[in-house]
């Protein structure tokens, strides 16, 4: 019995520690700072797969998959570079991190 709940409770931790941004589709990683003035933003599925992500040295709202809201500026839309689906973006109390990034915006497809 006493093991039985120990793995139950392993499983449990596990599963929360993997799954990033329930309910949404992806989640976009904070900045990864590269060399020469160049900056990543991944975008990761919910179990912390590296799927899309954008690198570049000028403004990520400009450059194509990501869609910026006024300031404070974050994400709120993300366009899927495979598939050219649109996501909506926005924080989540629930996000997470992947390896080692914290998830900024959680994203979903509404529809459109």
């Amino acid at each position: 019995m006493k093991l039985t709940l120990l793995i139950s409770s392993i499983v449990l931790i596990v599963g929360d520690a993997v799954a990033i941004c329930p309910g949404f589709n992806f989640g976009i990683g904070n900045v990864v700072p590269l060399s020469q003035g160049f900056n990543r933003w991944n975008v990761f599925d919910d179990s912390c797969n590296a799927v899309d992500g954008l690198t570049t040295n000028g403004n990520p709202c400009t450059q194509g998959i990501f869609a910026c809201s006024p300031a404070p500026i974050l994400f709120d839309g993300y366009t899927n570079s495979f598939t050219g689906l649109r996501y909506a973006c926005r924080t989540d109390p629930r996000s997470g991190t992947c390896n080692g990034q914290v998830i900024s915006v959680c994203c979903r497809n509404d529809g459109n």
